[in-house]
């Protein structure tokens, strides 16, 4: 989780989101008030969850760093075949939209020849 969390496209991409829903809650005082609650309640449920599943996780320890080496190893292939997760949301359109508007005019000079 922390490697894809590391991700630059995944990075940027919660950073967007996150100053999205700060905005939001400073916007609009009726949804901060929900976002409050929502908030709380996930942390107490996250909390006591964790007492719970402490041992259990202990427990399960070597299947877990097997799983996570399994997995990085994953990322790790999927990083070089995909080099679009190295990049952040701004840069990606930023790409996109040269991209887009380099082709508009490619068929505009077709169009006009």
């Amino acid at each position: 989780v922390k490697e894809v969390a590391s991700l630059s496209l995944v990075s940027s991409a919660c950073d967007v989101v996150s100053a999205a829903y700060a905005s939001t809650k400073e916007s609009h005082p009726c949804l901060r008030s929900v976002c409050d609650a929502a908030e709380k309640g996930v942390q107490s449920v996250t909390e006591a969850t964790a007492s719970c599943v402490q041992p259990v996780l202990a427990t399960l320890e070597p299947h877990v760093a097997a799983a996570s080496e399994y997995a990085s190893k994953g990322l790790e292939k999927l990083g070089e075949k995909l080099p679009l997760l190295q990049k952040p949301v701004e840069q990606i359109l930023s790409d996109t939209k040269e991209l887009v508007s380099s082709r508009v005019a490619d068929v505009k000079d077709a169009v006009s020849s």
